[in-house]
């Protein structure tokens, strides 16, 4: 393969920067690049010491760990020998000080509201704890969730944390073969869900959904059932018990299991392209500690914060930082339960400005999906609480980033646009908002720590300003331990690419002054005319159209070319597809990036296909580009309706 084969070229340009607001700097918890540039060395001097004097500030530990990192490439086990709980950080060890400060504060989609101080948390967990103790749980087994996004959702993370039991969250949105074929391969003992959650003004119908895999779910003995759509609850056969019955008469106290660093904590199922979910294994100590930290730093969590991060907690950023990362900082973390625009298109804005919350962390397709919508939504109301935003999930585009910043943060907000995955527990680079410069669409720098590099497939550094494949070269204390039961498919997934280095799947590339650009996954990377550009940036492109409020770019098999660019674009309301719009768009990206990004076909679509937690599913676009049918896996897809539309629709 030729050199110019192997490069990602990069041709996205963005010359912007941001340095923090003065008076954010002057009461950050870090104040200035000095201030992070002092913690990377220290991390890159002597990475044990660094991580074990963390461990000792994030945790509370039982029993201290003697060996910070024992790492058998590519096995890590971090703290070795320490014992803790991840229940008693998140509750106990606040309630001598925040016992009556709220801990949840949840806003269901038909506008009901509750208040959980650390207090009433911890009795709620406690009692569901022993009721799960009640019915045979122990140390070690898996517990299956699978709840609207309600306070109950949290507590029943918690609950298993404080016995010692694997849980695994299994998104409410999905199906009940989704939910069986991944509490199947968990072996779960018992299913915690409800009667429905409220979705768009419809009851999601989660109990129907479990009772339909429960003939197909052996391992399963108890599911028990929350009340939450207000019918009556009605429980068919003997594995079926109510939650409020389960509970009542519980006792309020329940001694933790203080469980070995190592313990396992969580599995969590993650799409692949193709076969089955991977179930990505997080245990307690390590995730504890960067969950904690980065909680902190990045959002820069101050004791009188309302944080609100959107996601569910059937995604990993629902376990990292709605429950636990805020948790263990004795933080404030706001729950909501629906769709981000019921009954109306400012349901986001009323919500920040009802709970005066002051950090916002949601994803770039939402952003993208409110840009199209319109600024009057948000200028209805008084968002002027607001004093940090956050980006997740995917690359953000560069408007999108200035949208975010001007129109939700009014020019005074920092925005942390953060790069992580369901492996790696944690954000990995980021800005820190009181001391590192942004440059709109960079997730910037590293956090101290966290080693990552830019790389060849034969293991070489890529030059600045060219991509390459993001590899994290160091083990880290939150990254995962294994695939759960399928250890090959661990070290074939992540460690084989460059072994002993972790592969993220994602290309990249840094700038002059060390930033890192993602490019999106490398399976995204297409082939045109002996150059291999990364579709992010063509995305980025035409994303910056003043009509365009959303793209995907994907590749199809050109015989001229070897790959032809294939666009999808929605377009802002009031905007009507044309054949002239087509030929205006693929000039703008030629004049933006050159001719070799210019797509070969734009098609206009009402929407692109989603996950669940708002991801493009680009390999299926690949699909419908090249006019065959899919074989890849839908089960995360939001809407199967988009994709029967992009079909018929071959224009």
């Amino acid at each position: 393969m030729a050199e110019t084969q192997q490069e990602i070229v990069s041709v996205l340009t963005e010359a912007r920067v941001f340095p923090p607001p003065q008076a954010f700097s002057q009461r950050a918890h870090l104040k200035s690049m000095a201030d992070y540039q002092r913690l990377w060395d220290e991390a890159a001097r002597d990475p044990e010491k660094y991580w074990g004097d963390r461990a000792r500030e994030e945790l509370y530990w039982k029993e201290p760990f003697r060996t910070v990192l024992d790492w058998k490439p590519p096995h890590a086990k971090w703290f070795v020998e320490g014992r803790t709980n991840l229940a008693y950080n998140c509750l106990d060890r606040h309630l001598a000080t925040r016992r009556d400060k709220p801990a949840i504060l949840f806003e269901g989609e038909p506008m009901d509201r509750r208040k959980l101080t650390y207090g009433e948390l911890a009795v709620e967990v406690n009692r569901l704890a022993n009721g799960l103790k009640s019915l045979g749980v122990e140390k070690g087994d898996r517990v299956g969730i699978y709840l609207p996004m309600v306070p109950e959702a949290a507590v029943a993370m918690l609950a298993c944390a404080r016995i010692g039991a694997v849980h695994s969250v299994v998104f409410g949105g999905f199906s009940a073969e989704a939910l069986q074929e991944r509490m199947n391969d968990a072996g779960a003992k018992v299913v915690l869900t409800a009667d429905g959650g409220w979705r768009k003004g419809a009851v999601v119908p989660l109990l129907k959904n479990v009772e339909a895999a429960l003939p197909n779910m052996p391992s399963v003995e108890k599911v028990v059932v929350a009340r939450r759509t207000g019918d009556a609850l009605s429980l068919s056969g003997p594995k079926l018990v109510a939650w409020d019955v389960l509970v009542k008469g519980q006792s309020d106290v329940c001694e933790p299991e203080w469980v070995e660093s190592e313990h396992p904590l969580f599995i969590l199922y993650t799409s692949g392209s193709t076969g089955k979910p991977k179930g990505v294994l997080h245990t307690t100590g390590g995730y504890a500690v960067n969950a904690s930290l980065t909680t902190r730093w990045v959002f820069d969590l101050r004791e009188d914060d309302v944080y609100w991060c959107t996601a569910d907690v059937g995604w990993v950023t629902g376990h990292s930082y709605v429950v636990y990362g805020p948790l263990m900082n004795g933080a404030t973390t706001l729950i909501y339960e629906g769709a981000p625009t019921h009954p109306a298109a400012d349901r986001f804005w009323d919500i920040i400005e009802r709970y005066k919350a002051t950090i916002l962390y949601t994803a770039p397709t939402a952003i993208r999906a409110f840009m199209r919508l319109g600024d009057e939504h948000p200028r209805k109301h008084d968002l002027s609480s607001l004093r940090l935003l956050g980006s997740v999930g995917e690359p953000i585009n560069p408007e999108a980033w200035m949208w975010y910043r001007d129109v939700i943060g009014q020019g005074r907000c920092p925005v942390v646009d953060t790069w992580w995955q369901t492996e790696t527990g944690s954000i990995m680079i980021s800005p820190l908002p009181g001391a590192t410069p942004t440059k709109p669409g960079s997730a910037t720098l590293p956090l101290p720590g966290i080693h990552a590099e830019i790389l060849d497939r034969q293991g070489n550094p890529v030059p600045k300003g060219q991509g390459g494949l993001l590899f994290v070269t160091r083990p880290w204390p939150s990254m995962l331990r294994t695939v759960y039961g399928d250890p090959e498919r661990y070290v074939r997934t992540y460690f084989s690419e460059l072994p002993g280095k972790y592969f993220t799947g994602d290309g990249a590339r840094t700038d002059t002054d060390g930033y890192f650009w993602l490019m999106g996954r490398v399976d995204d990377v297409v082939n045109v005319a002996g150059h291999r550009l990364g579709t992010a940036e063509v995305e980025s492109a035409l994303v910056a159209h003043t009509r365009v409020s959303e793209a995907a770019v994907v590749g199809r098999p050109d015989d001229l070319k070897g790959t032809a660019l294939v666009a999808f674009v929605t377009l802002k309301q009031g905007h009507a597809p044309s054949a002239e719009l087509k030929k205006e768009l693929a000039q703008h990206v030629a004049k933006e990036i050159g001719a070799i990004a210019r797509p070969d076909e734009i098609r206009f679509a009402e929407a692109l296909p989603k996950t669940r937690s708002g991801k493009i599913m680009r390999r299926l676009l690949r699909d419908v580009a090249a006019g065959k049918q899919s074989s890849q896996d839908t089960t995360t897809l939001e809407d199967l309706n988009v994709l029967a539309a992009l079909r018929q629709n071959d224009e």
